[in-house]
């Protein structure tokens, strides 16, 4: 995954960051929730026809959870950012 410091000098040749804001922080409460409610609904999820077997279950385990650990070690970031093509006239207003 790109980082910021990579990211934003190639966007702002194009655009301009009118905002950014970090959501990593609390991402693993989305992720975990995730993996409960997926945990939760896995009796019937096997039960569908397709490829929903128990190495099924164990990828996305380990998908969740991991990704969940590395939000939670601060490894990771998830960004939101406002661009804008040419500037938005009076500045961006963020609406809390």
């Amino acid at each position: 995954m790109p980082s910021l410091s990579r990211l934003t000098p190639e966007l702002e040749k194009v655009f301009v960051l009118e905002d950014l804001h970090n959501f990593g922080a609390d991402y693993d409460y989305t992720l975990t929730a995730w993996f409960e409610n997926f945990d939760r609904h896995w009796p019937k999820l096997k039960r569908l026809k397709g490829n929903y077997d128990e190495r099924f279950y164990r990828m996305w385990k380990y998908y969740l959870l991991t990704c969940a650990g590395a939000f939670r070690a601060r490894e990771l970031q998830l960004w939101q950012l406002v661009l804008s093509k040419h500037g938005v006239p009076g500045g961006y207003k963020r609406i809390v």
